[in-house]
């Protein structure tokens, strides 16, 4: 079950992969709307508030879908701060979770996201999260992130944050 902070990357893919036939889909993240949240909520199998998370000043919430499919496959809760990019919460839709899954690579891509906007931004992919402790390894080793304060407070640096966008953008980075 995930929890504040608590995904989990499963895979770095190009894109997201079908579990099941190991095809990539092209995908792309759009602002949530009002009317998605009448979709993402506990009843139709999400773990988090989502429709809180919308109502935070300073919050974006994005969500991820295949091109031209309606489907959501992820969602991330992201802020600006004055030299980073914050994760508040990232979910994969309750469709992409436990080995019956459909697609891999959904959390990947959302970070891979927050790391794209913080380049947007001029923050040089920078990007903070409070981790589970039992999770600080995992995204050590899957997404380069390492310790910045305490035991859970994580960052994504430059490096890092550019071989994850470079994995889902191809050639986004390619000449900055």
């Amino acid at each position: 079950m995930p929890h504040r902070s608590g995904f989990y990357i499963d895979k770095i893919t190009k894109s997201i992969e079908e579990v099941l036939s190991g095809r990539n889909f092209d995908t792309e993240v759009l602002l949530l709307s009002h009317k998605d949240l009448k979709i993402v909520t506990k009843k139709n199998g999400w773990f988090f508030n989502w429709k809180l998370e919308y109502s935070q000043a300073g919050h974006r919430v994005f969500k991820l879908n295949i091109e031209r499919d309606e489907i959501i496959q992820g969602l991330i809760s992201i802020e600006p701060m004055d030299n980073y990019v914050e994760m508040h919460l990232l979910e994969n839709a309750p469709h992409n979770y436990g080995n019956k899954k459909q697609f891999a690579g959904v959390a990947g891509n959302l970070v891979a996201f927050a790391c794209k906007t913080s380049f947007d931004l001029g923050f040089e992919g920078c990007v903070a999260f409070t981790a589970k402790t039992k999770l600080v390894n995992h995204y050590s080793e899957t997404l380069g992130a390492k310790i910045i304060y305490g035991k859970e407070r994580m960052g994504i640096f430059t490096e890092a944050a550019g071989n994850l966008v470079n994995s889902y953008y191809k050639d986004y980075l390619h000449g900055r």
